[in-house]
């Protein structure tokens, strides 16, 4: 544990982080499962969709990998 105060900050301040991080990119990760089922609606797909924009804006992941999870989605949906 660290003894300068603005340090024992941070690693609170990190941890808060951290546990909102993964509750995020958890959350994501079974809004993609979903649509990624073999009986997957439009609908799924969509939210699916809306989570990865909500993603990529929040940093959880980068815009160009939101854009490709997007653009996989929607082939398997038309196929």
């Amino acid at each position: 544990m660290p003894n300068i105060k603005s340090a024992k900050k941070r690693v609170l301040v990190t941890k808060l982080r951290n546990e909102r991080n993964k509750a995020a990119k958890s959350e994501l990760k079974t809004v993609l499962k979903k649509a990624r089922a073999e009986d997957a609606s439009a609908d799924s797909v969509k939210a699916a969709a809306i989570a990865l924009d909500k993603a990529a804006g929040k940093g959880f992941i980068h815009k160009n990998k939101a854009a490709r999870i997007k653009s996989r989605l929607a082939r398997k949906a038309n196929a």
